[in-house]
């Protein structure tokens, strides 16, 4: 009777579907301004159906990825999109692929991950490909883990100088002028509709105690975030890099970028 219980509960054992971890933490790389430690946030999901470990690139092969040349690099955008599409929400079907070589390798938007394949792609990021979806761009996320100081000094900059300081700024630090472009319509979008509660929390860290996000960056995810998120194509989150903004696990896609 023991043999067959001990039978019965290896095979229910064998059967059983395995466990899916709940993610406990956020997803992000903390800095002195994130407000939240280690404990709260890390860069890496070992949890959900999918866990989750990015891998850590050398600068060496960083500046492989930012002299990798595109062969249809995104031209700069003719008008505003937060005029002309104010209500953009970015496909989260979609996949944007990288296809080639180092010497001239091309961006593509996919269906699906197996049609990437079936091309011989490598995705590089979730959502169609955009102005901020070369590698050039990519080597900026990597190096720059908390960008929302040097973004908000390049805004500030241009409150005072201009659309062209406030993009030159931008491309100081790395961005290609598509992306650039991008960046600075955000940036330009949240000052008008975010200007009082940005000015209220300029100093606060980027999450409260409880892990939800400061005000003004809150603001600028409800209000810049689904037309920048559109027409940028890459994001840190749909890349699979961690930054100084802790994001739950679920909205994080996982991708390993080793293309050449």
């Amino acid at each position: 009777m023991k043999f067959l219980l001990a039978f019965v509960f290896l095979i229910s054992c064998g059967d059983a579907e395995p466990e899916i971890l709940p993610c406990e933490t956020l997803f992000g790389s903390p800095s002195a301004s994130t407000g939240l430690g280690d404990a709260e946030c890390g860069p890496a999901c070992e949890c959900g159906e999918k866990p989750f470990t990015p891998q850590a690139l050398s600068e060496a092969e960083i500046q492989a990825l930012e002299a990798a040349t595109p062969a249809n690099a995104p031209g700069v955008l003719s008008e505003d999109p937060y005029t002309t599409d104010p209500d953009a929400n970015p496909d989260s079907t979609l996949f944007c692929g990288i296809l080639g070589e180092a010497s001239s390798y091309t961006l593509q938007s996919f269906e699906s991950e197996a049609a990437a394949a079936d091309a011989g792609a490598k995705i590089t990021h979730s959502g169609a490909c955009g102005q901020c979806s070369t590698l050039q761009n990519l080597a900026v996320y990597m190096r720059i883990t908390d960008l929302k100081e040097p973004v908000q000094a390049c805004a500030m900059k241009g409150m005072f100088e201009g659309e062209e300081a406030n993009r030159e700024c931008l491309e100081e630090l790395g961005f290609d002028e598509a992306c650039a472009q991008i960046w600075y319509f955000n940036s330009k979008h949240t000052s008008e509709v975010c200007l009082d509660i940005c000015m209220a929390s300029l100093s606060d860290p980027h999450h409260k105690e409880d892990g939800s996000l400061n005000d003004c960056v809150q603001c600028d995810e409800d209000e810049s975030g689904g037309v920048f998120k559109t027409y940028s194509g890459r994001t840190r989150r749909n890349s699979g890099l961690p930054s100084s903004l802790c994001r739950p696990c679920e909205s994080v896609t996982p991708v390993f970028h080793d293309y050449f």
